[in-house]
């Protein structure tokens, strides 16, 4: 399979690269759009309720991206509540970002753990009106296939809590959340290097995204190169398959026909 057939499907689109990619954290919006572009992203997620999108009479960060290039994908960061989770994509909508959307609803302010009560509440609602909900969610493999089943595109299980660097605390879980629903998994939250994101996609899960793990790392534009790289790797590995593991050693010559 080349490269140009080995696309990400998501609904009805289909990107190359299979990272994603926040805006939060950078020191300037050039840093932004240059780590973005080293990255390879082609679906940058943009905080409603913290990112300036919607006032022309401020600065806004969609004037220093390449939108011929990049999918915005508006999110509801900063929700506690499926109501302000609702309304905040509708704001979005009207201010002319389309319907696509990353539904966050955290159900606590401690961990940024999210409510999957809250969550499906309000993508139930929002998936009737036409959005294309890409929800945010614990790894619990019942919440995704509910997701699922209400129309939702994708699920996207956390690794780890939001920006905690801790890596994929429980890829059991994951494991079974590809085996449950026959949709696209993204791995959200809890990356902190490019060796998490090589095992998210060696795990068979079909994109990452990352914030912190890029915008907080001591040079964030080698770091945004080095996550390119990990889930170009991760992805390659998975697609090859891997040796099966054995408890004892064998030989990588063969041993017929030695001379003794």
């Amino acid at each position: 399979m080349s490269e140009n057939e080995d696309l990400l499907r998501i609904g009805t689109r289909a990107f190359r690269s299979r990272l994603i990619v926040g805006t939060g954290k950078y020191a300037s919006f050039e840093q932004t759009r240059e780590a973005i572009d080293r990255s390879g992203a082609e679906v940058v997620t943009v905080a409603v309720r913290r990112v300036n999108i919607t006032n022309p009479n401020e600065p806004n960060l969609l004037d220093h991206l390449d939108l011929k290039r990049i999918t915005i994908l508006p999110n509801t960061a900063g929700c506690f509540t499926a109501e302000d989770a609702i309304r905040t994509a509708r704001l979005a909508r009207e201010a002319g970002v389309g319907n696509l959307l990353k539904l966050e609803v955290i159900g606590d302010p401690k961990t940024l753990f999210p409510d999957n009560e809250a969550t499906l509440e309000a993508a139930r609602i929002l998936v009737k009106e036409g959005f294309e909900v890409w929800p945010y969610t614990l790894d619990d493999p019942i919440a995704c296939r509910k997701l699922a089943d209400i129309g939702c595109p994708t699920v996207m299980p956390l690794a780890a809590p939001i920006g905690s660097g801790l890596g994929i605390r429980n890829p059991a879980n994951l494991r079974i959340i590809r085996e449950t629903i026959q949709l696209p998994v993204i791995v959200d939250a809890g990356v902190g290097t490019a060796s998490d994101a090589a095992l998210a996609l060696e795990l068979g899960m079909d994109a990452v995204l990352m914030n912190t793990a890029i915008a907080g790392a001591a040079n964030p534009l080698l770091m945004a190169d080095a996550m390119r790289l990990g889930v170009q790797a991760g992805r390659k590995a998975f697609l090859a398959g891997r040796m099966p593991r054995k408890l004892y050693a064998t030989a990588s010559s063969p041993l017929d026909g030695l001379i003794a």
